[in-house]
Order: structure tokens, then C-alpha cells, then sequence
């Protein structure tokens, strides 16, 4: 994702603009807060949020016409290609993952897309029965991306795969099921976002728990906190319980992609939290510029740069990942433990410091006992 703008704009330090409305909607509050929070929202909006869920839509098409065509003809050559497209919209969906608010919590759509390690036993279960439905709760971890991973690398070589597959044609009806429901749920969450539900979101201003700003920081916190540090790093390296376990890695089967996976995942996050637009045009008003408005100070640091160098210290130890984590943590899990750390000390600095400077109360639970 680009990210021309961001270093340029952390040296400018550009200040965001104040809002001059008198009803106090403008997220504007008694510590006088002025700052543009409906600007800010649009921006998220139409620059990050919108285009960011197109840009993965049209993957996500594709990966059910290529589950068809390979359905129609299941060859080398065709399932080499679902393996390819599997991986790109995979990479993709790091780029929306954490934009779990309106329609996407309404529908559990990361839930439906992006449940790991995926039950094994009741994939097989379900394509010997020919009997399931995906679109139950109970179905989380039998289908989306590690679903696909599991169906598309498990089985072995591209040849050994295509033998399952071709043994039982109900393997081929199961893919093109799933890629199927990942483009139906996708579709549906981005004609909300590019229906009537933007402007729900944008005109929500209030400074209070129930406004946008409110209800989404929580959610952007919880995402990095539990779905990027321990989802794809914590569990894996055991940081919780003493035990690594490799088998909880993202992308498990499909091998060298999930450092991949983090990386897409971290950047999009950071990217979001600069306001970097997906067009690439100048950064629009984000987490960055409201911090910086509001001059808040962290040990006589401002905390702006508090978060930027955080960043960069988790991106240079991420640097020293293997490509495959499971590999990882299985030949040097004291690296996984490193990430997690690095990972960590942001979480201290957005949740508290970052939450408690903006004036947003934490409205979810840690249940991992750190």
C-alpha cells in the first residue's frame, strides 16, 4: 500500500483544522476539543474504508470465477491459477480486516472470512455428507481464507491436490461454495459502506461512546491488540500459555505467506492511523494529526513520535521473521516472542495513552490476562 506522504507529513507536523460549529456535533467537547472529527470521518470514509473494500471486492470476484472455471475444468493449470488468486485476495483482505463496524459486525464477516486454525476434521466431515451451510455460526471455522488454504496446499503438490480433488468431485463443489460466500459477504458490506451507510457513519460526530469515532477507535484498538498482535503472532509463539504452537499460524498450509500476512496487516494499520488515502493523494486527518492537535506530552515526548518509533521498532524486528512463521516458531520461537513484545508496547500507548488523550473510553474487555 502507498505511504509516499507519511514521513514527509510526520516531519511537517501539519495541523488539522478546527471545527466553528456551535452545536457541539462537531465532536467539539468541554475540554475544547474543536477538532474536525467529521472531516476526519469523511476521510476514513471515502479515501481508506470505501475504496479499500472495492479494491478487495474485485479480488474476491475473482476468486470465485477462477474457483468456477476451475470447477468446469480442474487442471494443473487451473488450480495453479486458484492458488495465486487465493493468495493475492488473501493478502487483500488484510487491507479491511479491521474495518469490522456496520455491516461487517452486523454480518461477523471476519469471523466468516478469516477463522484460524480451521476445523480440519469437520471440512472433511461436511464434503463426504455433501450437507452443510456455511452461512451458520457454527460454520466459522470451516470456511473463508483458512478454509482455502487448508482444501488448496494441504493435500500436497499441485498434482496430489488435484488427485483429492478430482477423486470427489463434492472437494470442488466445497471450494467454489466458500469462495463463493466470501464474495457474497463481501459484496454485501461494501454496497452498505457505498450505500446509505457512509453517511450514517460520517454524520455521527458525537464525542460521545455511541459517536463513530468512539464506537470505531474501539474497534481499530481491539483489532491490533487481538486480531493482529495475538491472532497472528501471540498464539502462534505461545505468548499466552508458555507453549508455542505453530498450528495457529494464518496461512498455515499455504507455507511462506505468512509473514506476508502480518506485514499487509501491520502496514494497513499504520497506514490508517496517518490517514495515508488508498489514491495516494496527500494524507487526510487521522489518528496522527488529531494526536498532534491536541499537543499531548508522554515524559516531556510528545506522543506522536512515542507511536512512530514504536512502529518502526516492531517493523525492524519483523524484519528479522522468517517468511513462514510456522517455521519460525518452530526453529527460533525466542524471534515470535520479540515480535509479540515490540507488538505489545504499542497496544500500551494506543489503548492508554492514545485513548485516554482523545477522551474515548475503552468499551471492550482484554481477556488475555496482559
Amino acid at each position: 500500500m502507498i505511504k509516499f506522504s507519511k514521513f514527509l507529513l510526520i516531519a511537517t507536523l501539519m495541523f488539522a483544522s478546527c471545527s466553528t460549529g456551535d452545536d457541539g456535533d462537531d465532536g467539539g467537547d468541554s475540554n475544547g476539543d474543536n477538532f474536525d472529527r467529521g472531516e476526519m470521518l469523511a476521510n476514513w470514509a471515502d479515501n481508506i474504508i470505501v475504496p479499500s473494500f472495492v479494491a478487495f471486492k474485485e479480488e474476491t470476484q475473482k476468486l470465485e470465477d477462477i474457483a468456477k472455471a476451475f470447477a468446469d475444468n480442474p487442471g494443473v493449470t487451473e488450480l495453479s491459477v486458484l492458488r495465486a488468486q487465493y493468495k493475492a485476495a488473501y493478502q487483500e483482505f488484510q487491507t479491511v480486516e479491521m474495518f469490522q463496524i456496520g455491516k461487517a459486525e452486523e454480518l461477523n464477516y471476519r469471523s466468516f472470512l478469516n477463522t484460524y486454525p480451521t476445523n480440519t476434521e469437520n471440512i472433511e466431515s461436511q464434503i463426504a455428507s455433501g450437507n452443510y451451510n456455511l452461512e451458520l455460526p457454527s460454520n466459522f471455522a470451516e470456511q473463508g481464507f483458512p478454509a482455502l488454504d487448508y482444501l488448496l496446499y494441504s493435500y500436497g503438490s499441485t498434482e496430489e491436490t488435484l488427485e483429492v480433488f478430482n477423486s470427489n468431485p463434492e472437494y470442488i463443489n466445497y471450494t467454489v461454495a466458500i469462495t463463493e460466500r466470501i464474495n457474497a459477504l463481501t459484496a454485501e458490506v461494501t454496497a452498505s459502506w457505498e450505500g446509505d451507510y457512509r453517511n450514517t457513519f460520517v454524520n455521527n460526530t458525537s464525542s460521545s461512546s455511541t459517536g463513530s469515532v468512539d464506537r470505531f477507535t474501539n474497534d481499530y484498538v481491539m483489532y491490533y491488540e487481538k486480531i493482529l498482535r495475538s491472532g497472528k503472532i501471540g498464539y502462534p509463539a505461545g505468548a499466552f500459555t508458555g507453549s508455542p504452537s505453530p498450528g495457529n499460524v494464518e496461512g498455515l498450509y499455504a507455507g511462506g505467506i505468512s509473514k506476508n500476512l502480518y506485514l499487509q496487516a501491520l502496514d494497513s494499520f499504520e497506514d490508517f492511523y496517518y490517514g495515508v488515502k488508498i489514491n495516494g493523494e496527500e494524507n487526510g486527518l487521522s489518528y496522527f494529526q488529531y494526536l498532534d492537535y491536541m499537543d499531548d506530552k508522554t515524559d516531556s515526548e510528545s506522543l506522536t513520535a512515542s507511536i512512530s518509533d514504536q512502529f518502526l521498532a516492531i517493523r525492524n524486528q519483523s524484519s528479522d521473521l522468517d517468511d513462514n512463521l510456522k517455521s519460525q516458531v518452530e526453529t527460533d520461537n525466542s524471534k515470535m516472542l520479540a515480535a509479540h513484545d515490540e507488538l505489545q508496547k504499542l497496544v500500551i500507548l494506543l489503548k492508554v495513552d492514545m485513548m485516554q488523550t482523545l477522551s474515548i473510553s475503552v468499551d471492550y474487555v482484554d481477556s488475555d490476562g496482559d
